[in-house]
């Protein structure tokens, strides 16, 4: 399955910037709104040492790191819901992501204009989840329209449907985003798994700093923003998208060790991003083993067996017998596939295995 995250916020915050840091494609940084007119996509390795241990017992012939795709969504003003700027066409961009990104000027900077004339994280932060909410609402309130009549008819399903909507429909009216609101999942899939709502994405709020405050862990800028997001249960990340910029510049992995620790850092702001991304998304990997290639594979925390070996092909699912799984730390202990089954550690299980975050598996399947 692939991972896909929208970076979105206002003209002129760092986000294409950050975005050019993380992706081999360079997306056009220019100090004026719009300069991204176009969705830019770019397909980030996630980085992962496991796959390095194994490639070090099995010497395949190729090693596949799982994948993150980033994509940079032309920045978003006032009134966008209703067209301004790339409006529309922004929203509809984002409907088709797994998660955001959501990028904060947190920094002062004379020599960048800012699309409103001055720094305030908090409403610039509010500017974009207004216009969403405004789209989700026009959303929620065209379903409402639909089943209110079989509602009225009494049919017990509309009821039930029309009861979830309007609590969202209030929710979003209050100013609050779709995420915020408590429901069973599955009445909540049924209400607006239709909708993609903007809002009932999950998100991740990206400070962007200058180089003092990413060095001494922050500024007054990121106190406001992570108050004004202490309701959601969000996660603040701090980074400097100018240092990052740098950092993608440096190839070999010791000098990039050494400029880190020069602004007290063990990671980069990309890999900080990457697993804040893969906690918020509930997902985990496992991988496959072999001479032709060493592989990781993404799937989401709480797959069965047939589902996980699904992701690989379709046929592997539909035609699931077992799985054969090692433990990461057994495969390390004892070095090989042969020396953990002699030792009795590669388990055969079925199909209500549970997959665990580092399993070594093998799928047996028949179609």
């Amino acid at each position: 399955m692939g991972l896909t995250c929208g970076i979105v916020g206002l003209p002129n915050v760092g986000k294409s910037t950050l975005f050019s840091a993380i992706s081999s494609n360079k997306a056009e940084a220019a100090n004026y709104p719009f300069c991204t007119i176009e969705p830019n996509v770019g397909i980030v390795t996630v980085p992962d040492e496991r796959l390095n241990i194994l490639a070090e017992f099995v010497k395949p012939n190729r090693i596949l790191p799982t994948v993150i795709e980033f994509t940079d969504i032309a920045g978003l003003v006032k009134g966008a819901s209703q067209g301004a700027g790339l409006g529309n066409k922004f929203l509809a961009n984002i409907r088709e992501v797994d998660a955001i990104i959501h990028v904060v000027r947190c920094f002062e900077d004379d020599n960048i204009i800012h699309v409103e004339g001055r720094v305030n994280p908090v409403s610039d932060k509010e500017i974009i989840d207004m216009e969403l909410q405004l789209k989700d609402l026009e959303s929620v309130d065209k379903k409402i329209s639909k089943i209110e009549r079989a509602a009225k008819a009494g049919d017990a399903k509309a009821k039930q449907e029309l009861t979830a909507l309007l609590l969202f429909k209030s929710t979003l009216e209050a100013g609050k985003s779709a995420r915020t609101v408590d429901m069973d999942a599955d009445l909540r899939e049924t209400s607006i798994g239709d909708l993609c709502l903007l809002t009932d994405k999950p998100v991740i709020y990206v400070a962007n700093v200058d180089e003092n405050s990413l060095s001494t862990g922050g500024n007054i800028f990121v106190d406001q923003l992570k108050s004004s997001v202490s309701a959601e249960n969000a996660e603040v990340i701090i980074v400097c998208a100018a240092i990052e910029a740098q950092i993608a510049e440096i190839e070999d992995l010791d000098e990039r060790a050494m400029f880190l620790s020069e602004y007290g850092l063990e990671e980069s702001g990309l890999s900080k991003l990457i697993k804040s991304s893969y906690s918020l998304l509930n997902l985990i990997t496992y991988f496959t083993a072999g001479v032709q290639e060493v592989r990781a594979w993404t799937i989401q925390k709480g797959w069965k067996a047939p589902q996980a070996a699904g992701v690989i092909h379709t046929d592997f699912e539909r035609g699931f017998i077992r799985a054969e799984v090692i433990k990461m730390a057994d495969y390390q202990a004892y070095k090989s596939e042969a020396a953990c089954k002699e030792a009795g550690k590669l388990n055969v299980e079925g199909k209500d295995y549970v997959v665990h975050d580092g399993d070594i598996m093998h799928f047996r399947f028949n179609v």
